[in-house]
Order: structure tokens, then sequence, then C-alpha cells
């Protein structure tokens, strides 16, 4: 994969890094004193993130874009090699598998005193940064509230067979999944993606299932929350038609996946790296969060979430150590399945 431009006028550097994954000709590499953020966040708001951030303290930063899964196994495989001084996620499963290949260094004190305890993982070795939450999306016209299903689980009895569909492609619905597994164990987990390969409509990602419940083709599917808001603040011309529902109770599908910032425990730019996670961690990073086209939640520096939002404290998520996330073991468990 070959890294992103991003535009002049954000003091952002495209380049090519040794290790990447794909062929052709090598580019230079990024300067010595440039931070190198492996990036699989949203580009846009990464953008705006370093666009500010290099604004106020003139460090230069280069990005390389890519998927969760992509990353994470880029920096497993580049190891010591690496020329990473950041490594941001959209969920944490990602950030996990670097964290067990002791690639990580412990984030400063004053960044993790910053993130409420549930939004980090006890290792103190990466923090959040930001979160989003797992949601029932469903059509108005085809599910009336008495018939929402109680808990995630639920989905896999024969009543919901052929009536909800969802993403297991994705890294989004794999740190879903990772969380059944932890809160759930192994064999119900099995048991309910079984049911999902058997009895679900399969959908290539979140926006596609919320459009194939807009239109009708299925009473509901599970997405994370932003992609509806994001939605229903522009045309709604993929959720006109539809509701959320929020499990609550604690249940798997009120999970809340931690966006993880992680420094690498290689970087040449130690200070700088430590530096850009304050930063984002703190009220003006925060802010960008609450504030943007995102809808993703802040999680730390007391920064509230962009309205209509409801409250992240208010969602009753379940109590799950990011760091406890099995990525790799959920794989196993959706490849049986036959899911992946």
């Amino acid at each position: 994969m070959r890294p992103h431009l991003v535009p002049a006028a954000l003091a952002v550097l495209a380049v090519g890094l040794a290790g990447c994954s794909g062929g052709g000709s090598e580019e230079a590499e990024a300067p010595a004193d440039a931070l190198v953020i492996y990036n699989a966040q949203h580009e846009q708001l990464t953008e705006e993130w370093v666009e500010v951030f290099t604004e106020e303290t003139g460090i230069e930063v280069v990005l390389r874009n890519g998927s969760d899964s992509e990353l994470g196994n880029q920096l497993v495989a580049e190891g010591t090699d690496s020329r990473a001084d950041v490594f941001l996620t959209e969920n944490s499963p990602a950030m996990s598998l670097v964290e067990s290949a002791d690639l990580l260094a412990p984030v400063d004190e004053a960044t993790l005193a910053s993130v409420p305890e549930q939004y980090r993982p006890s290792s103190g070795l990466w923090t959040g940064i930001a979160a989003r939450s797992t949601v029932f999306v469903y059509n108005t016209d085809m599910l009336e509230e008495a018939e929402l299903p109680v808990s995630v689980m639920d989905l896999a009895g024969p009543e919901w067979a052929g009536r909800w569909g969802g993403a297991p492609g994705g890294a989004d619905f794999q740190a879903i999944v990772s969380a059944m597994l932890e809160l759930r164990g192994e064999e119900e987990t099995a048991a309910w993606l079984d049911a999902m390969a058997s009895d679900a409509e399969i959908y290539r990602n979140n926006v596609v299932t919320m459009k194939a419940v807009d239109d009708g083709e299925v009473p509901g599917g599970i997405i994370y929350h932003y992609y509806w808001f994001r939605d229903q603040d522009g045309a709604r011309e993929n959720s006109a038609n539809t509701a959320l529902h929020h499990f609550g109770e604690q249940d798997p599908g009120a999970f809340v996946s931690v966006s993880g910032g992680g420094v690498l425990a290689t970087s040449e730019n130690q200070d700088e790296a430590q530096e850009f996670l304050a930063w984002l961690t703190g009220a003006t990073g925060q802010q960008i969060l609450g504030e943007g086209y995102s809808f993703e939640y802040p999680v730390a520096s007391d920064v509230p979430a962009r309205e209509p939002l409801p409250a992240l404290a208010d969602l009753d998520a379940p109590v799950v150590d990011p760091s406890t996330l099995d990525g790799p073991a959920v794989v196993d468990l959706m490849t049986d399945a036959g899911l992946l």
C-alpha cells in the first residue's frame, strides 16, 4: 500500500517507508526529525488533527494510512526495524496485537491521567483517543420497539433467521465479536457466529448494512453508531426509514470500542511522539474530534460528544479491558464459521 498524500498546506509529507507492503520503486525516507504515524483512524479526522498539531508545535508529520489489521500486522512484521513513531487505530484489537509483540513504550502518566480508566488498557502501554458504540439499526416500518432484541445474543435465535445483517469482514465487526468472546466465552461466541453464517445477510461494510435496512432488505443490522448519525446529519439517503436501538444493560451488544494511540518503543522521536499523544487526548485534540464531521465520541479531557449523540456515560456499556481483546482468536473463530 502506498502512503496517502496529504495536501502540502497541512505540512504533512508523503513518503515511502521501509518494510511497507507492496512492490514498486522505493521512495525517499521520512526526514529523521519527522513524526511518522501509522494511521488506521479515519484519514480526514487524522488530517484535521495533524494540521492543527503541526501549526501549534512546528513538528513535521508523515502519515501512512491503512486499515487496523494491515498496519498492526505490518508493525509486527517490521519489529524493531520499523520507522513508525506512533500507531493510531479505529479499534483496539490491532493495538493489542502490537502490544503483545512488546513493541510499545509506556504512555506518559499525565496523558493517561486525562483518559478515564475504562477507555484505556490497564497496561498503560497505549491509550484511548476516541470511541464508538455498537448499535442495532432497524427499519421503523418493519419493526416496532417492542419487537427489538433485548440482547445482541438473541440474534442467534431462530426468530431472527433472515431478519438481520452485518459486515463480518471489517475490523469494526471483528472488534464487536472480540468483546463478545471476552464477555461470553468461546462456546457461546462460536454458536452465535455459526448462526450468523447460516441465517444472517452478509454485507460489505457498515454503510451497506445500514442502507440495506433502510431499503427494507432486512429489518435490522449491527453497525457502529456514527454511520447513522453522519447520514442523519446529511441527506439521510441511507437512513431515512431507520432508527437506532442501544442494547444497554452491559450487554455485549452495547460494547464501546476504543480507538487507540500508542508510541513505538523503537521510535527515535520519543518526546515528540509522546507530545502528540498528549495533544490528541488534550482539550484541543478532543474538541476537534467532538465538534468535527466524524460523530465519534471524545474519551478524554472532559470534552462532550457532538449533539445529538447520547452521552457516552449513559450507554451502560459492558466493562472490558481493551488490552484483553483477542483479535487473532476472533479471526480464527470467524474463519471456522465461514464468515471470513
